[in-house]
């Protein structure tokens, strides 16, 4: 147990970040399973419209500190990768 005022808000602050972004984490993965799912389907054009979703997503958890910049950014060229593999 912390005994210090700075390590008790730290602990605090912690625990309502860890809330934060386990709740932001769950929306990537959704937003990432979501858009799989739409490349399974082999529709180029739903998966252009769900690609764009996807890339707010990961950008914006990104902006928000809750994934790394560079996952994020792997992540997005991965999927335009695919979506664009379909387009051919």
């Amino acid at each position: 147990m912390a005994h210090h005022k700075s390590a008790i808000k730290r602990i605090r602050t912690s625990a309502e970040a860890n809330e934060r972004n386990r709740g932001n984490r769950t929306r990537v993965k959704n937003a990432v399973k979501t858009m799989r799912a739409t490349l399974a389907t082999g529709d180029a054009a739903a998966s252009a419209a769900q690609l764009s979703e996807t890339v707010s997503t990961l950008q914006k958890m990104a902006r928000k500190g809750t994934l790394h910049r560079k996952t994020a950014s792997r992540r997005i060229s991965r999927l335009a990768k695919a979506a664009n593999a379909l387009k051919k």
